[in-house]
């Protein structure tokens, strides 16, 4: 027998009643939801700023981080809005490595499914009741969606994941937005074709049911850069690339034309730091070019307290144990000059 089966979970209702977010926090996701959704859409036309840790490996530091961010949202909420990343799963390259809260609430540990569950949800409710600041989260596995999908307001679906059938339909039964990264090859077509899959209607089986959507109009592109075939990045951000993609859109079936640049991973080659050239220049293209102003709605961006990353186990309070983050200081500065530009 291939499988160990050790532990049955508990289902997505049992978990939310045992861990429920509650009448006034749930009224204040809808509103958040709303005002991304009309970003998204073009009726809103402020600018989405999604920053955080690469991974939420720690409850209190990342609680902490997001409370840094509420006050600066107060003062730039007319130009930005800030959605905190909370991504508790973690997508590995080999398999090797901490794979997330969500499978190992203890990175020190031996993971552990159903506790990784409930931190998981634990870490999202904490965050929203501290901050009113609800949070992106990147979906590695479409089952966990239930399990979250009274919390986020935002979902990302990595480039290791936007050709996966099953992650491109489950998309298109969530009502928030969410961002279909290119994938590592770098081919805008796969990208768009994974958002058009998403914001149309399907019947598939899903958590051992067949299921029917209605397709989510919120679906949009993340640029994220790419490694070429001899296994060097290349970046997807400058100004020709932008235009492309929004001839590219035009060409296509599909409503609200958006997309979200990544400024780390392959648009940066993971060198932190140049995240904030990178974003300075989206912002100037946004600028010089009506089509990329309509086009590009926001930014993600990896940051945490302390900026660079460290090994599991040397216990830097507020410091990245997966890709290095931007510091606090550097991403402080940047959220106001973005506001200052938007």
């Amino acid at each position: 027998m291939s499988f160990l089966f050790k532990n049955q979970l508990p289902t997505p209702a049992e978990i939310k009643r045992d861990y429920p977010l509650g009448e006034k926090l749930t009224a204040q996701k809808a509103a958040r939801d709303r005002a991304i959704a009309d970003v998204i859409t073009g009726k809103d036309d402020r600018f989405l700023v999604i920053i955080g840790p690469c991974s939420a490996d720690n409850e209190e530091s990342v609680c902490d981080y997001i409370r840094r961010l509420a006050p600066i949202q107060d003062e730039v909420k007319d130009k930005v809005i800030i959605i905190p990343r909370i991504y508790t799963n973690k997508p590995r390259t080999t398999g090797e490595g901490y794979k997330g809260i969500a499978s190992q609430p203890d990175p020190e540990k031996a993971p552990d499914m159903v506790e990784g569950l409930i931190a998981m949800r634990n870490l999202h409710i904490r965050a929203i009741s501290e901050t009113g600041l609800t949070a992106a989260d990147e979906m590695l596995y479409p089952e966990n969606w239930g399990y979250v999908e009274d919390l986020l307001s935002y979902v990302a679906i990595g480039a290791r994941s936007v050709e996966d059938q099953q992650h491109r339909l489950t998309v298109s039964g969530f009502d928030v937005a969410s961002g279909m990264k290119n994938p590592t090859s770098g081919d805008f077509s796969v990208m768009l074709n994974s958002v058009y899959a998403a914001q149309h209607p399907h019947q598939f089986v899903y958590r051992g049911y067949e299921v029917e959507t209605t397709g989510n109009p919120l679906t949009h592109v993340v640029l994220r850069g790419a490694v070429s075939k001899h296994g060097n990045t290349t970046t997807n951000y400058h100004y020709e690339d932008l235009i492309r993609l929004h001839d590219m859109y035009a060409q296509m079936d599909l409503v609200n034309p958006a997309a979200v640049i990544d400024t780390n991973h392959s648009n940066s080659g993971k060198q932190y730091k140049e995240q904030i050239r990178i974003a300075k220049e989206v912002m100037h293209n946004r600028k010089v070019s009506n089509d990329i102003h309509n086009l590009v709605k926001g930014l993600m961006i990896e940051s945490y307290i302390e900026e660079g990353a460290q090994k599991i186990g040397e216990g830097i309070y507020g410091k990245s144990i997966t890709d290095p983050c931007l510091g606090w200081e550097d991403s402080k500065r940047l959220i106001y000059d973005i506001a200052e530009q938007a």
